[in-house]
C-alpha cells in the first residue's frame, strides 16, 4: 500500500483494517483485504470501516466503502431500493432480486452483488456496486459509487477485492493473554481508541436539552438521545467523530441523502444548499433536508452539523419525524453549539 494513500499519522495497515476506530467499539472482527491495483485508501469517515478512491480519467474517481452495522439491519429489498434511488432508477418489488442480483464470494462465503446504473441530481451516468454479507448478527455492505464508466471497468476489480476480504478475532481479545480478565463487549481499550497521532478524546461538555433521553449508541456512536413526540413518534440524535475530515463533507451527506431516499448532491448543490456558522470556534457545515424514512415510507427530515476540529470531525445528526424536527431544529443548533471540546 503506497503511504500517501494513508490518512496523517495513520499506522501501517498492510490492507488491515481494526474495528476499533474512533466511534465504533473493539468487539467486531479485524478486517484484511488485498488492495486492488490503482486502488488509494482514504480516511474511513462516519460509520465505515474502510474507505477506497479509485482514481479514473478526467480527474473523475469512485468511492468505495465498507460499513458494518450489527442487527443485520435491513432487508435486501429496501436496501436496494434505497441504492435505485441515489441514481434515479425506480423501487423495485420482492420479485425483482432475484433478477437483480447476481452471486459473489466474500471471505470464502456466499453473498450478493447488486449492479444498478442510472443518472444522479446532476443527469451524469452513475452507477453502484453493492454487495451484502450477513455473518454473526452483523450486516456488512461493501459498495462502490462513481462515474458510470469507471465503476463498469473496476467492476471485476471490485469482485476480486470481495474475494479477498478475511475476518480475524478482535483486536481488543486477541491481544489478551490467557490469564487476562475478559474484556466487556462494548468496551474500547485505550490502546485502540485511536491512531498514534490522535490522543483518545472524551466527549464534549455539552447542555443537553430538557426531554432528551440519552441512551446506547451501539458500537459507532460517542452519544445518541431520544426525542419522543405526539402518537409515539420520534427523533433521535446521533453523535459521532472521525479521524481527519471523515471522508469529506460532500459524501457524508449525500450518505444522509440516501437514507431519506433522496438523489445525491454535487458541489454546486452543496454551496448553494448548505449553511456555515461559527461553531467551537470554527466554520462549521450545517445541512437540513427533508424525504422519507425507507422503512415506513412516512415523511422524515434531518439536520445535520459537520464541525473540523484540530485533527478530526464531529458528526452531530437530528433525524426522524418532520414535526419533532421541525420543533426541535433551534434547541439542536443550542447544543451543538454549546460543547466544549477537550
Amino acid at each position: 500500500m503506497a503511504p500517501d494513500s494513508l490518512p496523517p499519522g495513520h499506522p501501517d495497515t498492510s490492507g488491515a483494517m481494526p474495528m476499533g476506530h474512533p466511534g465504533m467499539g473493539g468487539s467486531l472482527p479485524r478486517l484484511a483485504w488485498k488492495l486492488p491495483a490503482g486502488w488509494q485508501e482514504a480516511p474511513p469517515g462516519e460509520m465505515r470501516a474502510a474507505s477506497f478512491r479509485v482514481p479514473g480519467k478526467d480527474g473523475k474517481q469512485a468511492d468505495v466503502g465498507v460499513v458494518p452495522l450489527p442487527g443485520l439491519v435491513g432487508h435486501d429489498l429496501e436496501n436496494v431500493n434505497r441504492w435505485r434511488g441515489t441514481v434515479g432508477l425506480p423501487a423495485a418489488k420482492e420479485e425483482d432480486l432475484a433478477k437483480l442480483s447476481e452471486p459473489v464470494d466474500i471471505a470464502g462465503q456466499p453473498a450478493q452483488l447488486y449492479d444498478q446504473d442510472g443518472e444522479d441530481a446532476a443527469g451524469d451516468k452513475t452507477r453502484i456496486l453493492a454487495a451484502t454479507l450477513r455473518r454473526e448478527d452483523v450486516a456488512w455492505f461493501f459498495k462502490m459509487t462513481g462515474p458510470d464508466q469507471l465503476v463498469a471497468q473496476q467492476k471485476p476489480a471490485f469482485v476480486e477485492f470481495l474475494k479477498s476480504v478475511s475476518f480475524s478475532a478482535p483486536m481488543a481479545q486477541a491481544a489478551l493473554p490467557p490469564s487476562h480478565p475478559p474484556i466487556d463487549s462494548g468496551a474500547m481499550p485505550p490502546a485502540m481508541a485511536a491512531p498514534s497521532s490522535e490522543p483518545a478524546s472524551p466527549k464534549p461538555d455539552w447542555q443537553v436539552p430538557p426531554g432528551w433521553q440519552e441512551t446506547s449508541g451501539g458500537q459507532f456512536l460517542l452519544a445518541k438521545f431520544v426525542i419522543s413526540g405526539d402518537a409515539n413518534s420520534q427523533a433521535a440524535v446521533n453523535v459521532s467523530r472521525s479521524a481527519g475530515m471523515g471522508g469529506g463533507v460532500l459524501a457524508n451527506v449525500n450518505r444522509w441523502r440516501g437514507q431519506l431516499g433522496l438523489a445525491p448532491w454535487t458541489e454546486t448543490d452543496l454551496d448553494q444548499q448548505c449553511q456555515t456558522l461559527d461553531i467551537a470556534g470554527t466554520r462549521a457545515t450545517v445541512v437540513d433536508m427533508t424525504g422519507a424514512d425507507p422503512r415506513t415510507s412516512q415523511p422524515a427530515r434531518l439536520v445535520a452539523a459537520i464541525i473540523p476540529q484540530a485533527d478530526q470531525t464531529w458528526f452531530y445528526k437530528l433525524m426522524g419525524n418532520t414535526d419533532i424536527v421541525a420543533k426541535q431544529k433551534e434547541t439542536f443548533i443550542k447544543f451543538v453549539q454549546s460543547a466544549k471540546y477537550q
